[in-house]
């Protein structure tokens, strides 16, 4: 089978019809982003060109972006964790500190099945999440983040200022 490339070289018009068809933008139903509401309605709704207003914008300070994990989650990778010296086992219990991994996690979230326990080291967990892993036999730790030396300003001693009065003039 030719492609059409092929079939229409040496044609005038390539299967157009006559020279008068194909000429303004009537052929294609109007230049650019016309009829985007009418007839080419469709077409511009399935590349999300849709006119008018479509619902709201969510404020910024309801958003986050936390970087989470669900206890499903945790439970099928403790082992590899283990495996890559993320964590550490004592005894049957995986201690897992996500705050301090190559890529820290803020908060753990409760789907999905635990089987394991694992004394879980983060900065939020949700109330679902520690009620599973705390039934596992495991436990939740708050994450706090060290304080460095450098960060304490020492406390300077307040010198007590002589006489406040001896500035100013009196007026009598």
């Amino acid at each position: 089978m030719k492609n059409n490339v092929t079939k229409f070289r040496g044609s005038r018009t390539c299967g157009g019809g006559t020279h008068k068809n194909r000429r303004g933008g009537g052929s294609r139903g109007g230049r650019g982003n016309a009829g985007g509401c009418k007839h080419h309605f469709v077409r511009n709704y399935m590349l999300g060109l849709a006119y008018g207003k479509h619902g709201f914008k969510r404020p910024q300070k309801v958003l986050s972006n936390k970087p989470i994990v669900n206890v499903g989650e945790l439970d099928e990778l403790a082992e590899q964790l283990v495996q890559y010296g993320e964590a550490h086992k004592e005894g049957d219990v995986y201690h897992i500190n996500l705050a301090e991994l190559e890529y820290p996690i803020a908060k753990v979230l409760g789907n999905g099945r635990i089987t394991k326990p694992m004394a879980i080291t983060v900065s939020e967990c949700s109330a679902r999440a520690s009620s599973k892993i705390e039934e596992a036999g495991g436990s939740i730790e708050k994450y706090v983040l060290p304080v460095k030396e450098a960060d304490i300003e020492p406390e300077e001693t307040m010198k007590p200022e002589e006489t406040m009065g001896s500035d100013v003039e009196e007026d009598i």
